[in-house]
Order: structure tokens, then sequence, then C-alpha cells
């Protein structure tokens, strides 16, 4: 893997002179009160302005300001004209633009496509403050703003859509974001590295246009590109015979078999660092469902930035062109970019607003990036990479002293120390020269892999000395814990539990059955429990009642009714009840949206003539899968009744321990409405025959009392 130049080693634009700001000015008149004239960078986000290093626009404001960059924030900006894209001016070197923490579509819209009735990146959690795909409405609006102006996008929104990808609200293959914003580049992942090295380039004079080369940068371009060696990805990986087409590769039947004539039985090796893989079209993905799949098998296979080559699609009459990955922060830059100058509170113009996102993590700290677990339904190893980026010991401690004696509210409780998991802390491969050569999409699954340092001592020694800081009297965990590491170290586990554990720890197995565990990559259900064994007995030794909340997940490719069913019979034998369940929600470029997609496995070698991946898609199955993860709420109980009575399970309905439901029904509460008999298939007509019945029965009856 190369080594990066460091992003603070850059030399200081000449606005340094005018020093670090309060905080990032949203008006002209705050510009004024700093003396400035104009901003060097504007960022449009949707989320409100927070000067905190959990919220992207302070993080990436507050490093370019590092970097000599004057820097404004337009939030929120009201999209229905330019005007508000205006109210800073025109920037000198370029708009950067971002939906925000969260994707949009996401943030607005349930797995159930409802629309959310909040917003927790607004202030008072007020909904519809920003447009359905942010990123593309506001680059158009800047472009209406200021012609010519340099359009970046970048965060998580634009990172999951850089190419063609299934959109689950229009249920659709949707091009990559770039043409549709129009934006100049597109910066992908954790983009510090790449942002920094791009706003020194085109303040040194270049053009946003000869800027082509940064790692996790994607563009626009047509042509060929000279020095670089195109391959063609079906050469790399064959997708399958297609069974609907002649195949020009086909040759005649020998034996009743297919026999399949390759023009390259084993592609010629290329230099990796130029060479470009071409990605099947937009067009073909659109009509290919199998070639979609391959698209995605392809894509993720070329996610590690010490292996991945360049990939190329095109659109239309031009290519969208992704450049690798970008090199992974040292512990150094992260340490420096978690210790800017933040006031870790939201901007003063929000006055008393609450800001429900910031109370929620103003007492936490991020601790690392990066998740190597792989689960195929997650945008966090798409968006971060796999690769594990920790923050010192020391910069951990020293922020934690900052929200001790800065931050408003707070009493003592640290309420997290983690970031995409609890416990990834310094997890590393024991050999860098095996990381960069490594093409596993998991570190993890289907096993824990041999060349992996598991050691939690790094983590515990990091517990123990922040709670044993002045001032600080508990510290909690409330990052999501891999147990599937944990079980490796019982000393981590008993650190944890003893001391940081609040009653309640939130885990998630997501399911009990191998078919949607497979899908996911995620470990048995023999793990959790391994863990629960461990987790009860420590915290029986600390004398504490405590508990586990597992987590599940309905609807995921590879579930079927039945490994529900099993599911819910699962969570009835251990007497959990869940409150709040998760449906899946196919996000852009995840593994799992592809098989959602699809009905493919691009886990696994693609066929046409494989079997398919059960899919869950009507409303009516996926609300009967989170039927069955709540059990025991009464309003789910016709559903359940009746997919038992369709899959002959009628020992599972009645009054018993051993049920699953009751046979009755409790009657509605007064104003609520009454629950539809629920008929037996075949039985359509069974309530009106029923009615017909005691009519008849009574007529009976009336005769018998006159004679």
């Amino acid at each position: 893997m190369p080594q990066p130049k460091n992003i603070f080693s850059y030399r200081p634009y000449w606005a340094a002179r005018f020093g670090i700001s309060p905080v990032l000015p949203m008006s002209r008149a705050e510009m004024d009160e700093l003396g400035w004239d104009s901003c060097d960078i504007i960022i449009v986000t949707g989320d409100a302005y927070v000067d905190h290093p959990s919220f992207g626009m302070a993080l990436v404001g507050r490093l370019l300001e590092a970097q000599g960059f004057r820097v404004g924030i337009i939030a929120q900006p009201d999209w229905q004209n330019g005007e508000a894209f205006r109210r800073l001016g025109k920037p000198n070197l370029f708009f950067g633009i971002t939906a925000g923490n969260m994707d949009s579509m996401v943030n607005r819209y349930t797995a159930d496509r409802r629309i959310r009735s909040d917003d927790a990146y607004t202030p008072n959690g007020e909904a519809g403050k920003r447009p359905d795909r942010s990123v593309i409405v506001y680059a158009q609006r800047v472009r209406e703003a200021y012609k010519g102006v340099p359009v970046i996008i970048g965060g998580i929104e634009a990172s999951l859509r850089r190419i063609a990808h299934y959109d689950y609200w229009s249920d659709k293959v949707r091009r990559s974001i770039l043409p549709d914003s129009k934006a100049d580049l597109l910066l992908y992942g954790n983009a510090e590295r790449a942002l920094v090295e791009l706003a020194h380039r085109l303040a040194a004079g270049e053009g946003v246009d000869q800027i082509r080369d940064i790692r996790g940068t994607a563009f626009m371009h047509q042509g060929a590109v000279d020095g670089w060696i195109e391959v063609d990805s079906t050469q790399l990986d064959e997708p399958g015979m297609k069974a609907d087409h002649p195949d020009p590769y086909l040759a005649e039947p020998e034996c009743g078999k297919a026999v399949r004539i390759t023009p390259h039985t084993r592609p010629r090796r290329h230099p990796r660092e130029r060479t470009v893989i071409r990605l099947p079209s937009y067009d073909q993905v659109v009509q290919d469902e199998v070639i979609y799949a391959h698209a995605s098998r392809v894509f993720h296979l070329e996610t590690n930035p010490g292996n991945a080559r360049a990939l190329t699609q095109q659109h239309g009459k031009r290519d969208v062109w992704l450049n690798p990955p970008p090199i992974p922060l040292t512990t150094e830059e992260l340490d420096r970019i978690y210790e800017l100058p933040y006031t870790r509170k939201p901007h003063p113009s929000y006055g008393e607003a609450r800001n429900p996102a910031w109370e929620m993590i103003r007492h936490s700290v991020n601790i690392m990036r990066g998740c190597f677990g792989g689960c195929t339904f997650c945008s966090i190893t798409e968006h971060e990479g796999r690769i594990i980026q920790s923050r010192s010991e020391d910069s951990v401690v020293r922020e934690v002293e900052t929200i001790r004696d800065q931050v408003p509210g707070f009493t003592g409780n640290i309420s997290d120390l983690g970031g995409p998991t609890a416990n990834m802390y310094r997890l590393a491969c024991r050999d860098k020269s095996i990381e960069s050569a490594c093409r596993r999409l998991s570190c993890v699954y289907p096993d824990i892999c041999g060349n992996l340092d598991t050691s939690h001592q790094p983590l515990i020694d990091l517990y123990r000395r922040t709670r044993k800081l002045p001032g600080i009297k508990r510290i909690f965990i409330a990052s999501g814990l891999r147990y599937d590491l944990a079980i490796r170290s019982p000393e981590y586990i008993r650190e944890l539990v003893t001391h940081h554990v609040g009653g309640y720890l939130k885990i998630a197995p997501e399911h009990t059955e191998s078919s949607p565990l497979s899908m996911m990559m995620k470990p048995g259900i023999g793990s959790y429990e391994r863990f629960k064994k461990l987790f009860e007995k420590y915290s029986a030794q600390a004398d504490k009642e405590q508990y586990l909340i597992p987590y599940f997940i309905a609807a995921h490719p590879g579930s079927s009714d039945r490994d529900m069913l099993n599911l819910a019979l699962w969570l009835k034998a251990n007497n959990f009840r869940p409150d709040q369940v998760q449906a899946f929600l196919p996000t852009p470029l995840a593994i799992a949206s592809a098989m959602y997609h699809t009905g493919k496995n691009p886990l696994r070698k693609l066929s046409r003539r494989n079997a398919n991946v059960n899919v869950v898609r009507g409303m009516k199955q996926r609300r009967l899968q989170k039927a069955f993860l709540r059990y025991h709420d009464p309003k789910n109980w016709p559903l359940i009744r009746d997919a038992l009575t369709r899959m002959g399970r009628y020992d599972l309905i009645g009054n018993g321990k051993r049920h699953l439901v009751p046979k009755w029904q409790p009657k509605p509460e007064h104003g609520a409405s009454k629950p539809k008999r629920q008929n037996r298939p075949g039985h359509a007509n069974r309530s009106s025959g029923m009615k017909i019945k005691n009519r008849i029965t009574g007529q009976r009856k009336a005769r018998q009392r006159r004679n």
C-alpha cells in the first residue's frame, strides 16, 4: 500500500492569517465580524450545523480551516430556489455538498416507505427540512446560483451512489449520482485525505477538470484514458450463461452438456496500479439482473486500498470513473482531526432549540473508524472501509477531559466510547503484507480469520484509564458489540459487564436461522449463546442485575416465513418480547440490496441456473415477518394465526404455554378499529356462510316453538 502525504504537512493557505473562527460562519454578518470578504470553500449540508466532530460538516469544515482556508456553512437551505445558496456569496474555490450524516431517503422514509414524523438532525426534530435526494437537489441549486463554480459532492449519500445502484424507494436501478447531480468530482468514503489534497491543488490554480488522480474520487469522462489497461469485468468473474438469449460463446452440446468457450481462459496479469476494470454499463445492469449481481460482486471485491483497481462504468456516451479507495488515516492524523477546536455545541443561531442528534452524542467519544465485519445489509463497510483506524489512548483521554470541562450539562457520565463497533479498537491483521493482498469481504465470516489479531487488551486499558479520570463517574458502552470477537476475550466481557453496562446491553444477533444468517454474513446463534453465558456469569459475580437486549431483523433476503416462525419460537422460549423491530431496508450498493433486487447471491460465483435467494418483497409478507418478531402483540395475532394455518402448524395456535398465539382475539379498545376476521385459505366466504347457517338455525327454532 503506498504511503500518502500526511494531511497536516501541507503549507497552510494564505488565509490562515485570519486565525481560528469561534464557530464557522453561517451568515454574511458573521463573515464581517471575522473580517472576511469571501469564503474560500462553502459546505452545503442537509443537517443543522453542530460544531462537533461527530457531525460531518463540522469535521471537514474544521479540517479545511486548519489548512488555512476560510470555510462557511449553509445548513438546511430552502431548496425551492437558488437564493438561499447565495447567502455567503460566491466561494473562491468550490462548493462542497453533502446530504448530512444520514442518507436523505433513509432519514425521511421508513423501511415500509412511510414518511417519518421527525428528523433527529434538525432543530426540535422537525421533519421536512431537507429534500429527497438532497445531494442532487442542492447541486442543481448551486449551479443556478453561481455558474462555473466547481461542485464537489461527498458524504454517505453520494458515496453509496457512486455507480449505478438499485434504489428501493423508486424500485428501479438508478444512474450514478454523478451525472444526475452534474458534479465535477465525487469524494467517497471518509474523504479527509482526498479533500485536503483537492483544496490545495485548486488553490494552487489547477482546474477541477484536470484533477483526475486523487484516490477516493470519482468523475465523469469520455474516451480512453492514456496509460491505463482496461479489463472487462466478465473476464475476471464470469456472470454465468444467459438462459433467454443465444450465447455467442456457447458451442454445440457435447454429451448433453453445454460447453462454454471463453476468449481468455486465464486473463493476463497487468500491473494493478494502472489497470481499470470495466463494469457492465448502466443499460446492461438495468436490463439484466444477473449482470447487476455480477457488477455488485466485482465492485465489492475491489474495495481493499492495498489491492483495489480503478473501476469504470458507462452511462450513455460517458463513463463514471472511480479511482481506488483512499488510504486510511494514521493514528496521528486521526488524533489531530478529533482534537481540532470544536465548540462541541450547535451553532448559536439555533438559540434554545433542541437538537436530538447532538443531545444523544454530546457526551460520547468516537475512538475508531471502519468495520471488517462485512455484514451485507450494512453500509459502514462500503463507506468507511474494512481497515480499522484507531485513535491513540492519550487523544481519547484528552477528549474525555474536554467533555468534562467544556460541554454544558455534563454530569460525570460518558455515554459511549465507541464507533461503528464497540470492540474493534486497534484490531488489525497481524501482517500488513497479508492485509494488503487480502480479498475477503469479511475478517470474521464464516469464521474469524487466523491472521486477525483479536486482542482486546488495548481496549481494556483504555476503559480502565478513562474511568479513573477525576470527575468521571461512569463510562457506558452504547455502540454495537461484536460478540463473536468478544468471546475470544473473557477478560474484556468481565470488564465490560462489571463497569460499563447500565443495566441493559444492546446486541444484534439479527436471526437464529442459518439461511438468513448466511446471507447477512453473521455468526450463528451459538456465538450469541456463549456470550450470553459469560455476560450472565460476570453480572452475577459483580452482583448486578443486568440484561441483554437482542436485536433481530425481519424480511432480510434468505429469510422465509418458516425461518421467522422459528425465530419467534426462540424468542418465546427465551422470554424475549421485543418492543421495536427492524425490517430490512435495501440501501444503495449493499450486497443484501443486490440480493433483494436480483434474487441472486453475489457472495458466490454467479450462475443463471443456480437456486435463487428467497426475497421478501410485498408489504403483506414484510408485515407478517415483522409480526412474528412481535408475536406477543394481540394486533399481530390474526396475521400470525392465518400464516400458521397456511403452514399447517395448528399445534401452535392455542391457549397453552407451548402455543405461539391464542385462539381467541381480545376485543378492540374503545375507539380502536375492530380487526378483520382472518379466514383460512379456501374459506373466503366462511363469515357469510356462518351468518346464513345461524339464520337457518334461528328459523328452525322458531318453527319448533310455534309447533
